[in-house]
């Protein structure tokens, strides 16, 4: 029974949180989402700083190690984000230009659509490595206590919503249409689903090393925020649109804290 309540709770709070985020993220229209994309710097950091990171410090005293792979991780991203602009032949910087310049309506709507789409793979790839220990903790929770895995559930419900809405509003402005930020966003999700089994059947074997993935994860949304999403920002520097900015990050990260103060990690 444990098993299966294990799997429900992963597979069902992965589709809640995806598909939440979705709904709200899909009535944004395209024109804006070169805003909104201050919503997800802010939410990506506050998950980073607020979550992560605390949790990676509480479950492991070797910090020069922590360091050393979140180092490891930004260097990789970066290698990696090289390789998929080298496969694709795309102009990283010229890409941010034209998005962050375009003028409004549809020539700002197609720009949004030709952006960058190897900043929307990091964040594929960095969710998959937080929900995949996401399901380790939801593992280990239910492993120790049926409620205390299901009031674990559902705290990692509730931080996941506003993370998986910045992730929909990067990947639709990395170019990824509604239907394809949906499909992948629902295969990041599966990985919860296979931390959580996996965690399962090699709790012990896993448990010391489980940090090393919250540190990949850590390091590909530090990577996204400021090297892919945070010089398009600087490239409108309109007091209208810098306040504008400055707002939606600091509602990303309250969004983060909101959860932390009613719900609890």
């Amino acid at each position: 029974m444990i098993l299966t309540y294990i799997i429900i709770a992963a597979l069902v709070g992965g589709i809640i949180s995806v598909v939440l985020a979705a709904t709200i993220a899909w009535r944004v229209q395209p024109k804006l989402i070169p805003l909104f994309v201050s919503y997800a710097v802010g939410a990506m950091l506050g998950v980073v700083f607020l979550d992560l990171l605390p949790h990676i410090f509480e479950s492991t005293t070797e910090y020069h190690a922590v360091a050393g792979w979140i180092l490891g991780g930004i260097l990789g991203f970066f290698a990696l984000e090289k390789m998929v602009l080298w496969r694709h032949s795309h102009d990283h910087g010229a890409e941010f230009a034209a998005l962050s310049h375009e003028p409004s309506g549809v020539h700002s709507h197609h720009a949004v659509h030709q952006g960058n789409k190897s900043a929307g793979w990091m964040v594929i790839i960095g969710d998959g490595f937080h929900n995949f220990t996401d399901g380790l903790a939801i593992a280990a929770a239910f492993v120790a206590d049926v409620r205390l895995g299901i009031v674990t559930a559902i705290a990692i419900i509730a931080h996941e919503l506003p993370q998986e809405l910045g992730d929909f509003l990067v990947l639709m402005h990395s170019g990824f249409t509604k239907r394809q930020a949906l499909f992948w966003n629902m295969v990041s999700s599966l990985a919860t689903l296979v931390g959580a089994v996996m965690a399962y059947f090699l709790l012990q074997a896993m448990q010391a090393y489980s940090y090393i993935f919250l540190c990949l994860a850590a390091a590909s949304m530090i990577y996204v925020a400021i090297a892919d999403l945070m010089p398009g920002l600087h490239r409108r520097t309109s007091l209208k649109d810098s306040l504008a900015q400055f707002a939606l990050i600091g509602l990303g990260v309250g969004s983060i804290l909101l959860v932390h103060v009613f719900i609890g990690h």
